[in-house]
C-alpha cells in the first residue's frame, strides 16, 4: 500500500511539474519542431523537482549556495532534434517563435557574433536564450542552441538568480558560457 501511495504522489508530483512548466513556456515543443525546414527524429525528457532533488549534490558542487540548491530549480527538460542533412532554420518560423517569447514578456538574448546567414544555415553552432524574470530574479530559462545536424532546447523552470546560469553551464546539458561569444539583447521584436 505504501508503495502504491509512494507511486501516485510522484506521478502526481510529474504531472503537476510538466503543467505546470508548459504553462509558464510560450510555446511547444511542436514548435521547435518545424523549425527547421526537414523533419528530425526527436528525443526529449524531463527531470520534474523530485528528480532535481535527487541532483542536489551536482547543484552544489557546480556553486550554487548549498541552503538554495534544491529550491533553485524547479524542472529541467532538454529536447534533442537530429536531421539527415544539414538543417535550414526557416527564418519565417524562428521570427515566429521569437515573436511568441517577446509577446510573454521573455528577454531574448543572442550571440552578437552570429551573422543572419549563419543563423538561417548555421556552420556552426548559434546559441538563443530567453529569459523570464520575476523580479530580479530568473524563473523561467529557455536555451535553444541550432547546430547545422542537430537542434537542443533545454528549459529550466525555478527561482535562479543570474549568477546561477553561469554556474550552471556544464552541468544537466545546460551549455558552458562561451568566451568567444557575446551575448547582447536582442532588438526589439527580434
Amino acid at each position: 500500500m505504501r508503495i502504491a501511495s509512494r507511486f501516485t504522489s510522484a506521478l502526481l508530483a510529474l504531472i503537476f511539474s510538466a503543467v505546470v512548466h508548459a504553462q509558464n513556456q510560450p510555446v511547444g515543443p511542436q514548435t521547435f519542431a518545424n523549425l527547421a525546414d526537414q523533419p528530425g527524429t526527436h528525443t526529449g525528457m524531463v527531470f520534474d523537482r523530485s528528480m532535481m532533488q535527487v541532483a542536489q549534490g551536482v547543484l552544489e558542487s557546480s556553486g550554487i549556495d548549498e541552503k538554495r540548491a534544491a529550491a533553485s530549480i524547479t524542472s529541467i527538460s532538454f529536447d534533442t532534434y537530429k536531421y539527415p542533412q544539414p538543417a535550414f532554420y526557416t527564418p519565417e518560423a524562428m521570427a515566429s517563435l521569437v515573436a511568441a517569447y517577446h509577446a510573454a514578456g521573455w528577454k531574448h538574448m543572442v550571440n552578437g557574433n552570429a551573422s543572419p546567414a549563419n543563423s538561417a544555415q548555421p556552420k556552426s553552432a548559434i546559441t538563443d536564450l530567453w529569459l523570464h524574470f520575476s523580479g530580479s530574479d530568473i524563473d523561467d530559462v529557455t536555451v535553444l542552441v541550432r547546430a547545422p545536424r542537430n537542434m537542443n532546447v533545454i528549459q529550466v523552470t525555478g527561482d535562479l538568480r543570474p549568477l546561477d546560469l553561469v554556474h550552471l553551464g556544464g552541468h544537466f546539458g545546460i551549455p558552458k558560457v562561451d568566451p568567444g561569444a557575446v551575448m547582447v539583447p536582442a532588438p526589439d521584436g527580434r
